[in-house]
């Protein structure tokens, strides 16, 4: 444990990714008192540092396009919000479609985008051939594309915001796992940990795919589910792009973008059972290389130089989990964002400081509570990678 935590805090935030980080800089602003963050290891070690870095708006629901682009002004400006370059690039997310009724569903999607201000379109195959040079066409019906969309470097985001929720007067706790918790009468009382226990009665998960057992030391219940994701770096690539769109092969959800002198590689493996598996598998290669050879078939001859896995924190309908607890308070969550968390942190940050100061959020996250189970009220995101 790096040092004693305090006895006491008006807030304790749990989880130390982008989301907890965010959470706990606007918290600090807002005026909430003492906020103390607890993280089990080191900031952003969990799946931030395992994401793809991907920032973007493209969402097929609302409240997801709204804090996307949300999180898209932020990451423009922040070097000169926090003081930290985060390596962004802005080549756009491009969406290979080669199923009609995927077309269908994006050309839905892009008309909402546009009407909420995303400069999203939909392309055919040539010009999708022009934003991606590496790709085969064959079979593509038609692509989605928006050029504000791309990616940036997790691990910067995650200082940045470390810093300036810091300089808010936000205390930040690596090495202090949560032990237990003590709620009397449906109300919070204090929050044990490792290094001793904090007396508070306000706690906000952002634990991500450790959310549930977190949740559950509350006795509140969180849908959310660990699952195995897998990116490999490829060696270099003579003559690679300068620039190119993050790109996707939505029926495969094989996606690639350049990284330094390679191309970072993911995909999903729809054999993946739910788990905290950490360590890399090589199950999942075959499916990838059939997917490359398709899609892309010159990377078929490229080695591979590097790779690591990381957790999704999947919820039965894809789509995040923000709001309250009915019956313990005060018990606040920001999780389950099932692949686009990294990418929303500076809006669900936003969010919940606003929640916690009792004001209206920027946008209406009340369909995002976890008691739409419960009800039957699913609320889909079909946009995942």
């Amino acid at each position: 444990m790096s040092a004693k935590p305090p006895a006491q805090a008006d807030v304790v935030i749990i989880g130390g990714g982008v989301i907890g980080l965010s959470v706990a800089y606007h918290v600090a602003r807002s005026g909430a008192g003492d906020v103390v963050l607890l993280d089990e290891g080191s900031f952003g070690a969990g799946s931030t540092s395992k994401a793809a870095g991907g920032v973007r708006a493209q969402f097929s629901d609302e409240t997801n396009i709204r804090m996307g682009l949300r999180g898209l002004e932020v990451f423009e400006r922040f070097g000169e919000l926090f003081d930290q370059e985060i390596d962004l690039h802005q080549d756009g997310y491009l969406f290979l479609l080669d199923n009609p009724d995927d077309v269908a569903d994006f050309e839905r999607s892009v008309a909402l985008q546009q009407s909420l201000g995303v400069p999203s379109e939909m392309i055919d195959a040539a010009e999708a051939k022009r934003l991606s040079p590496l790709i085969d066409t064959e079979g593509i019906l038609a692509a989605a594309y928006s050029p504000r969309d791309g990616h940036c470097t997790p691990e910067s985001v995650v200082l940045g915001y470390a810093r300036a929720a810091r300089r808010a007067g936000a205390t930040l706790m690596t090495n202090c796992a949560v032990t237990g918790a003590e709620v009397t009468g449906g109300t919070i009382r204090a929050v044990e940990t490792q290094g001793g226990r904090i007396e508070t009665g306000t706690v906000i998960c952002c634990a991500g795919a450790w959310s549930r057992p977190v949740a559950e030391l509350f006795g509140v219940d969180l849908p959310v589910d660990p699952l195995r994701r897998q990116i490999v770096v490829t060696e270099p690539i003579p003559g690679l792009p300068s620039t190119m769109a993050m790109t996707i092969d939505f029926s495969t959800s094989f996606y690639f973008h350049p990284e330094g002198p390679g191309m970072l590689i993911g995909m999903s493996d729809p054999h993946e059972e739910v788990g905290f598996k950490l360590h890399r598998g090589e199950e999942w290669l075959t499916g990838l290389a059939g997917a490359i050879e398709r899609r892309v078939p010159s990377l078929s001859e490229v080695g591979l130089a590097s790779g690591w896995a990381g957790l999704y924190e999947m919820t039965p309908d894809h789509n995040g989990l923000i709001g309250e607890a009915p019956d313990v308070s005060r018990f606040l969550y920001a999780t389950g964002f099932s692949g686009h968390g990294f990418l929303l942190g500076p809006a669900v940050g936003e969010v919940i400081g606003s929640l916690v100061a009792g004001q209206a959020p920027f946008v209406d996250v009340s369909a995002l509570g976890a008691d739409r189970f419960e009800r039957a009220a699913l609320h889909h995101e079909k946009n995942i990678v």
